[in-house]
């Protein structure tokens, strides 16, 4: 797992560099994606935009180093597509961390038009998000229906069609 972390941070931060240096100020369309260069100084949707750097990256840090305890405690336990998605979440957090870090600002590259400007490491977040929220619900699931499974095949005989009989109380 972090391995597909470290993967996801690497290929983000490379395409972050790729694009303050690389990509024109007028940007690239390239249809319903285009590659337009932004920065942003707060956290999703520019929250937190005008609190003071150090304010945002101390924020930033302990959200990443609380994603990668729960990454680190589930990767004894987690079934392959738990630990997938929690890759993705650290590889995106850590990415966006170590470049907030540099300069108190986020490089973003992708944009819709529709959707403010974002980066492979936003996108990695919330594909992680998803992916987690899809698996956790599924393993509810799957756990109620042990349960239920459980309770039906393990209750003692009651009725008169028992093999041991009516029971006297």
């Amino acid at each position: 797992m972090a391995a597909a972390a470290a993967g996801v941070a690497a290929v983000d931060l490379t395409a972050k560099a790729w694009a303050e240096t690389g990509l024109s100020a007028a940007g690239v369309e390239l249809g319903p994606v285009d590659l337009r260069l932004g920065y942003n100084s707060g956290v999703a949707f520019s929250v937190g935009a005008e609190a003071p750097a150090w304010l945002v990256i101390a924020v930033t840090a302990a959200i990443t180093a609380a994603v990668a305890v729960i990454a680190w405690r589930a990767a004894r336990h987690g079934g392959r597509a738990q630990l997938a998605a929690l890759a993705l979440i650290l590889g995106g957090a850590v990415a966006n961390f170590a470049d907030r870090a540099a300069d108190g600002v986020v490089t973003d590259y992708l944009h819709t038009g529709w959707w403010p400007t974002f980066n492979l490491a936003d996108t990695a977040i919330v594909t992680g998000a998803l992916l987690f929220a899809v698996t956790a619900w599924r393993g509810d699931a799957a756990q109620k229906r042990s349960a239920r499974a459980d309770a039906a095949g393990s209750s003692p005989p009651t009725d008169a069609s028992s093999p041991s009989g009516p029971r006297d109380v």
